[in-house]
C-alpha cells in the first residue's frame, strides 16, 4: 500500500510539476540550439488538463510571433521543425528532451537537413506542433513531449514525428517513440530510430500508419552520417 501510495504521489507530481522553460533553453542555446517561446491556447494548468482542445492549438501571441517572425526568414522551409512540450510530465522533459534533442539536432544537421529553432511550447499537446511546424513551413515536425504518467514510470518521453503536417492532422498520420527514459528506451536508441524513421519519412514521403519501425539491428543514423555523435 505504501508503495502504491508512492508511485501515485510520484505521478501526481509529473502531472502538476511546472515547465521549467528557461532552465531548458539555457541548456539548449549553451549547445548552440536557437529556441523560441511560446504557449498554447491554455492559460493554466488547470485549463490544460481540463481543455485537451486548447493545448493542440497555439495562443493568438504565439500564432502572430510565429507568422509575423517566419514569414520572409531563411529558416523558412526547413526540413525539420522540433519542438518540445512537457504535456503531462514536466519531469519526462526536464530528465530527458535536452539531451535528446542536442543529440538528434546533431545527426539531422551532419546529414544535411535544416532545421528550425526549437519552439518551446507551454502547455502543449501532441498536435499543437502541426501548427507550429505550418507556420514554420517545415517539411516535418518532431515533439518531443511527457507522456501521460503510470505507476511506475512518471518520467517517459514520448516522441511524434508527422510529415507534411498541418493543423487538423490526426494521429494514424503520426509516428510515435514510447518510453524514452533511463528505465525504458535509453536516449541514445530514441535518437536512433528516431533518425531511421525520419529518413523512411522523407524517401517516402508519408508518416503513420504506413510507415513501419523496420529498422535493423546495426542501423547507423542517416547511413552513418553523424552516428559519432550518438
Amino acid at each position: 500500500w505504501l508503495r502504491f501510495r508512492l508511485a501515485h504521489a510520484r505521478a501526481r507530481d509529473a502531472v502538476l510539476t511546472p515547465f521549467d522553460k528557461a532552465h531548458l533553453r539555457s541548456e539548449l542555446e549553451t549547445a548552440g540550439l536557437q529556441c523560441l517561446d511560446l504557449a498554447s491556447a491554455a492559460r493554466s494548468n488547470e485549463e490544460f488538463l481540463a481543455r485537451p482542445d486548447k493545448g493542440r492549438r497555439l495562443s493568438e501571441e504565439s500564432r502572430a510571433l510565429l507568422a509575423g517572425q517566419f514569414k520572409n526568414s531563411e529558416t523558412q522551409g526547413a526540413d525539420i521543425c522540433l519542438v518540445v512540450s512537457p504535456g503531462l510530465s514536466a519531469r519526462a522533459v526536464h530528465e530527458n528532451a535536452g539531451q535528446f534533442a542536442m543529440s538528434f539536432v546533431s545527426c539531422a544537421r551532419a546529414a544535411g537537413f535544416r532545421t528550425t529553432p526549437v519552439a518551446l511550447v507551454e502547455y502543449g499537446r501532441v498536435a499543437v506542433a502541426d501548427e507550429v511546424a505550418s507556420l514554420m513551413k517545415a517539411r516535418l515536425v518532431v515533439i518531443l513531449i511527457g507522456e501521460r504518467p503510470g505507476l511506475s514510470s512518471p518520467n517517459s518521453l514520448g516522441v511524434y514525428l508527422t510529415y507534411a503536417p498541418f493543423p487538423g492532422c490526426t494521429d494514424e498520420a503520426r509516428n510515435c517513440i514510447s518510453n524514452v527514459r533511463p528505465a525504458g528506451l535509453s536516449i541514445e536508441e530514441g535518437v536512433r530510430k528516431l533518425c531511421y524513421l525520419v529518413q523512411e519519412a522523407f524517401a517516402r514521403g508519408l508518416t503513420g500508419v504506413n510507415l513501419k519501425d523496420d529498422m535493423p539491428p546495426n542501423y547507423l543514423p542517416f547511413g552513418g552520417a553523424g552516428a559519432a555523435l550518438l
